[in-house]
């Protein structure tokens, strides 16, 4: 759908008037379904100018994470699609894909943040000094798109931002508690960085202020790549050691959880084929069949992988790349490896 035949859909919607006014207001997409208990969602490269709905039909995806939002400048507290202001939090951006990803019976996770964002100051929360604020662009994309999880990718200069830390999670927490009094479903991810044997002190620490201040954290997702230690890895490998030690750090900051809800609390996030480093941070195709399997024996909550975009083989031996993986691979094979994530257990562990 144009963005002109939904405006007119939309003007169409207002038009019945003085009948419609007196029955509940229009709902642009269907009741929010809360995320599957296990969920594979790749990154999607939001400022291409591709269409989510179209290359998750094409890859087999029924959930998608985008990324991301963040502020057009420092100082700002509007948060847009790639920091562009003509990309505001409206149904003209991305309403129309949402739906159709919806529709399907999926849904798409609004990503915060980001490398970019992270060290220009244009977070949200880095950005903006007012924790209302920042809970209320968090609720906008609850009520514009019908979105049931927000993500907040946090490395860089934002994961030793104290401010920015603390802002965001009261913001969270302020904006868990307007969805629990408005019977909204809604769940909150941090990505963060990670060494392969879990979280640095960084990550721990913003962690804990999450604890400090009472916001829920759904999903501690970790980036297992760009260790950038020189080491050359074995990526399936490090995810499993990597898991195992957020695993242990989680169990020190929520002493009451049991061990399978620490791990139905984490998410792992990869990086098919060439990361960032090089040729020896390479995550293989059958890497990604290894890392599938055992995050159904561990039960964890989130798989996903950097990004949508890269899923196929256009440019071996490139590190990396935007728009391939530096591997030899059929186009969409990590998307399809991942997706039975979703399909198979989607209502296990509850």
């Amino acid at each position: 759908m144009t963005v002109s035949t939904l405006s007119a859909g939309l003007v169409a919607l207002s038009g019945g008037g003085a009948l419609a006014s007196q029955q509940s207001p229009a709902h642009p997409s269907p009741p929010a379904k809360p995320m599957p208990a296990h969920v594979a969602a790749p990154y999607f490269e939001a400022w291409t100018g591709e269409s989510p709905a179209a290359l998750a039909a094409e890859s087999g995806n029924k959930y998608l994470t985008l990324a991301f939002l963040q502020t057009a400048a420092a100082g700002s507290c509007t948060a847009d699609w790639n920091g562009d202001a003509t990309q505001p939090i409206s149904p003209a951006t991305f309403g129309s894909d949402i739906a159709t990803i919806q529709a399907r019976g999926g849904n798409v996770i609004p990503s915060f943040g980001g490398y970019s964002a992270d060290t220009t100051g244009t977070e949200l929360a880095d950005s903006c000094t007012s924790v209302d604020a920042i809970a209320k662009v968090y609720e906008s994309l609850v009520t514009t798109y019908g979105v049931t999880r927000i993500d907040l990718d946090i490395e860089a200069d934002s994961i030793n931002n104290a401010a920015g830390i603390d802002r965001r999670n009261k913001a969270v927490a302020k904006a868990e508690r307007w969805a629990e009094r408005s019977g909204r479903p809604l769940q909150f991810s941090y990505t963060l960085p990670t060494t392969n044997t879990g979280l640095a002190p960084n990550g721990v620490a913003l962690l804990q202020n999450a604890v400090d201040n009472g916001a829920r954290v759904d999903v501690v997702n970790i980036m297992t790549f760009d260790y950038w230690d020189g080491a050359t890895h074995d990526m399936a490998a490090d995810t499993e050691t990597a898991a195992a030690g957020l695993h242990a750090q989680l169990a020190a900051l929520y002493p009451k959880k049991s061990p399978a809800k620490l791990w139905h609390t984490i998410g792992v996030t990869e990086m098919p084929g060439i990361d960032d480093f090089g040729p020896e941070e390479t995550f293989t195709t059958q890497d990604a069949v290894k890392v599938e399997k055992w995050a159904v024996e561990k039960g964890i909550n989130t798989l996903s992988f950097w990004a949508l975009q890269r899923d196929n083989g256009g440019c071996v031996g490139t590190a990396g790349a935007n728009s391939c993986s530096g591997i030899a691979q059929d186009t969409w094979q990590f998307s399809h490896t991942f997706e039975p994530f979703t399909r198979g257990h989607g209502h296990s562990h509850h």
